[in-house]
């Protein structure tokens, strides 16, 4: 991948990497130039979840500034709260397609002596999924703006571990000296200028030596804690403590500024702990790791451990306190390790900065539901946020709403012990408000919980928990539909299924169930678009009752599911095509058969002439018409996916995304995207004869989307949109006269990392695009520029405003499906149409 230049809403230093230190060079550059690509100004916004939809791994306050809190994910970026309206403000939506990695965030640290300052250790992923070494982000605008400095080794915001941490810290004494903790035998890096040059510690040997047994990743030095105490203004802090993941010495101390280190005395250690074990039913010793160390105003150092590094899975655990005045340590948890609760991998770590002795710790456990214990006098005695009562009946200390994301229960009842919605599961941080006792968040697997009312707990009565996560979008987005009738955005997303978006700016009251699935494929039939079928992802715990493919009659509202196909695997969703008149659906799932149904999935017969695991899609005109594509060859079927054949076409890519979509409106025509750099084939091409040849279309350097939407004032040929490169430019584009010309519509603050998994346009207003991101949810674009007639009240566009319109309106307010001019029914310029909009059309036909 491209890694000299980037793209950022500043200007980014170049960088050059030495084995042991990183250097920034005098040379700046700017952003890049549109190199004469024609541009275009949208207005860009994500289409509202209310949950995030991802796994959060830590919220972190600024202990100097009130109200300014960050939160990082582990794929989707940094968000920063907004205290004036109560929402989370995206912080890397520039960062662009070729350095997706950067999306990834293991690390955040918030400066407390020059507040406008913040660092982020940005890289995704430590195998081999990327070829890229990661980067320490640096802040002077809290965010608004990016510096880059790269790193001589890979960051893993996405690999186990993630909660651990953190591994930025900054000396609060001299806020020109941070540390990093890194993976690999990378060890303890330093730097003393801000962050702009960076030196392994040499004289730090402790590497770690746990190694996660899925990823075969070493963990290496998780945590860095500075005792503010031993230094002053503008002096450096001479004690630090260091949490590494190891199985023998996993807590260093160093007392002199970094320039010596060693293993903290008295640590607990697999060697002098007999109660570290795997499980309670296996006591196979195994070794406790620390996830977080917080130090507390009075001198005590809290430690959280868990027999495995997280954040899916803990089944042992402690807590432990070390007091740094007379070197003791002590064992304060909750639920001793000896206990046959197997369920106490401890993990987020609080400490209540106007209350010392306050600390709150939360475990690693999904069943029943996530534990958190509160303690206000050091660690001596325990409350729990909910405790058994007469079994399976369980005592809830605490109420939760779900009203700003409802989905949060996912569609489902569960019997006790467990209820829905959880308070949370992979709960690897959580963090009490340094200015305000009573407010405290904390991440899930699904969204950012909190409280306002903490303190409640300290005096038996129960806190509310509610979700805080308005503006965080960190869905994993792999299809987007927009139909002609009915909502105009259906999403599915890997994790939390997908949503039907009847407002793109309030939360869906449901995701999509009954299945429910990670979704991998998505298509209505084009000329009975309440048709919808979907294929997805079903986990082994899950495949007797869930199946990977489903179905919907009325526009993605309600749900059923088929059966599998043949022969199919766990994991298995592929892609999926359905016939323009609904009479048949093919699904080619990634293992197993593909195949053809007639009878919504109730049955289905494998097709011939066509590879296993192909991507396949539908004619939009003639209903007997698929095709498919798999390694360089297009396949065409003529009888309702029965029986397929190849095409003449030649020169197309066997790498790549392999997307390719036919034109509605347009029998046998189709739009391909495709290829990679390493083939050396790579862009799109455009076939108008049922596949048999395709044109290449030169201008497009790169394409890995390919997506249509309503025409633009008197063209007649559907807008087409691409996330592409073109004229050595990437970015999102879109032609409005059949591929001849290209016109750029995002711009260098708005990349969104690798957004190739679908495109669409929106098939009723001009101008709309719908962008599948992996990590950031559905960002959707309007352009700014008037290319339409808009005639207010012609709701059904004939051209004249009168009765037939305001029934019209008046059943589509009522939620019936009907294709209706949304532009034009929009009276009030609100961006919604509802009822205040049919009164405005009553007076408008009335006068």
């Amino acid at each position: 991948m491209k890694k000299k230049k980037l793209s950022l809403i500043a200007t980014l230093c170049l960088v050059t990497t030495f084995a042991t230190s990183v250097s920034i060079t005098d040379t700046i550059v700017k952003a890049e130039t549109t190199n004469n690509v024609e541009q275009e100004t949208y207005n860009w916004n994500r289409a509202k979840t209310g949950a995030g939809g991802g796994f959060i791994p830590a919220v972190i306050f600024n202990q100097s500034e009130k109200d300014l809190i960050y939160t990082r994910t582990d794929m989707g970026g940094v968000y920063r709260w907004n205290p004036s309206n109560k929402t989370w403000k995206a912080l890397t939506d520039w960062v662009s397609h070729d350095d997706w990695n950067l999306l990834g965030c293991e690390s955040l640290a918030t400066d407390p002596v020059e507040t406008n300052r913040v660092y982020l250790a940005a890289g995704t992923y430590t195998n081999e999924w990327t070829n890229d070494n990661g980067a320490i982000l640096r802040s002077t605008d809290k965010g608004d703006t990016w510096e880059r400095v790269n790193l001589p080794f890979k960051i893993g915001g996405n690999m186990p571990g993630r909660s651990m941490g953190e591994r930025l810290a900054i000396d609060p004494n001299d806020n020109r000296i941070l540390y990093l903790g890194t993976h690999n035998g990378n060890g303890l890096w330093k730097s003393t200028d801000y962050g702009v040059t960076w030196s392994k510690v040499d004289s730090f040997t402790a590497v770690g030596d746990y190694i996660d047994s899925n990823f075969k990743d070493q963990i290496g030095v998780v945590w860095v804690t500075f005792d503010k105490s031993t230094g002053s203004k503008g002096n450096a802090s001479q004690t630090i403590y260091v949490g590494v993941a190891d199985t023998k010495q996993s807590i260093y101390k160093s007392t002199d500024g970094g320039a010596t280190w060693s293993a903290v005395e008295g640590q607990p250690t697999l060697a002098n702990q007999s109660s570290w074990v795997t499980s309670t039913t296996d006591s196979t010793p195994k070794a406790f790791l620390p996830h977080h160390g917080v130090l507390s105003s009075d001198g005590y150092l809290y430690v959280t451990y868990s027999n495995t590094c997280g954040p899916y899975d803990g089944a042992k655990g402690d807590v432990w306190k070390y007091n740094t005045k007379t070197g003791e340590w002590k064992n304060i948890s909750p639920i001793k390790p000896t206990s046959s609760d197997n369920f106490s991998g401890y993990a987020g770590l609080a400490v209540d900065p106007e209350n010392p002795k306050t600390i709150m710790v939360t475990n690693l456990n999904w069943w029943p539901d996530v534990q958190m214990c509160r303690s206000t006098d050091g660690g001596e005695n325990w409350t729990s946020i909910w405790s058994w009562g007469s079994y399976p009946e369980r005592k809830l200390n605490y109420t939760q709403d779900i009203s700003k994301a409802p989905w949060l229960d996912w569609g489902e009842y569960k019997s006790p012990p467990e209820v829905t919605p959880k308070l949370g599961w992979m709960v690897g941080g959580i963090a009490i408000d340094p200015f305000n006792s009573d407010r405290m968040m904390y991440g899930t697997g699904a969204t950012l919980y909190g409280t306002d009312d903490l303190t409640n707990w300290d005096k038996g009565k129960k806190i509310d928990i509610s979700v805080k996560a308005d503006g965080i979008e960190e869905e994993a987005v792999s299809a987007v539909i927009s139909p002609p009738a009915g909502a105009n955005l259906i999403s599915g997303m890997g994790d939390v299924c997908g949503f039907r978006h009847d407002d793109l700016t309030k939360t869906p009251d449901k995701m999509m169930s009954t299945p429910n699935f990670s979704t991998t494929s998505m298509d209505y039939a084009e000329l009975q678009p309440n048709f919808i079928v979907r294929s997805g992802n079903v986990s082994k715990d899950n495949k007797d009752r869930v199946k990977s493919c489903g179905f919907s009659y009325d526009g993605g509202k309600n749900w059923f599911q088929g059966k599998d196909a043949e022969g199919m695997d766990v994991d298995s969703g592929g892609t999926v095509a359905a016939a323009a008149d609904a009479t048949a659906v093919v699904w080619s799932p990634t293992s197993g058969k593909i195949s053809y149904s007639k009878t919504n999935g109730s049955a289905w017969t494998a097709c011939t002439g066509i590879p296993n695991g192909a991507k396949v899609a539908s004619d939009r005109v003639n209903p007997k018409v698929f095709y498919g594509f798999s390694d360089g060859k297009f396949y065409r079927s003529n009888d309702g996916g029965a029986t397929f054949k190849v095409t003449n076409a030649t020169g197309l890519p066997k790498s790549g995304t392999g997307k390719f979509k036919a034109v509605p409106g347009k029998e046998g025509e189709i739009w391909l995207t495709s290829g990679s750099k390493q083939e050396g084939i790579y862009g799109m091409w455009h076939s108008k004869d049922y596949g048999e040849t395709f044109t290449k279309i030169e201008a497009v350097q790169e394409a890995d989307t390919i997506g249509y939407g309503k025409a633009a004032e008197g063209a007649n040929y559907l807008s087409i949109y691409t996330n592409a490169k073109i004229n050595n430019v990437r970015g999102i584009f879109r032609s409005n006269d059949e591929g001849k010309t290209w016109t750029r519509i995002n711009d260098d603050k708005h990349q969104y990392g690798a957004a190739d998994a679908d495109i669409s346009g929106d098939a009723r207003i001009y101008g709309r695009v719908y962008i599948a991101t992996n990590g950031l949810g559905v960002v959707y674009g309007d352009t700014t520029k008037d290319n339409t007639l808009k005639v207010v009240g012609d709701v059904n566009s004939d051209g004249i405003v009168d009765i037939s319109d305001y029934i019209a309106m008046q059943k589509y307010v009522m939620g019936e499906t009907i294709d209706i001019n949304t532009q034009n029914s929009d009276i009030n310029g609100d961006g919604r149409i509802n009822t205040a909009d049919l009164f405005a059309l009553r007076k408008i036909i009335n006068s």
